[in-house]
């Protein structure tokens, strides 16, 4: 699975993406969340408040319980609003 990280996602985890191989108990997007903020310091950072950061599946918004599948592209990045 392939892990892309924006903004200060990126800057608090530390890197733009990485790929990762979760355990069978992560089937959904807060299951990956929840996953990844035992990963490292920066990972727990990052994802200490998932309220505040949104995903995306292969490309299209996603709810955080949005399944996965092995070979997903998983995209977080925190709520963008306009003006």
């Amino acid at each position: 699975m392939r892990v892309l990280y924006f903004a200060w996602v990126r800057q608090k985890v530390g890197k733009a993406e990485e790929e990762v191989a979760p355990p069978a108990e992560v089937r959904d997007v807060a299951g990956l969340m929840a996953w990844l903020a035992a990963q490292s310091p920066g990972h727990a950072e990052a994802f200490a408040n998932a309220r505040t950061i949104r995903a995306a599946v292969n490309q299209e918004f996603a709810r955080p319980d949005q399944a996965l599948a092995a070979g997903d592209e998983v995209a977080f990045f925190p709520p963008v609003t306009g003006g």
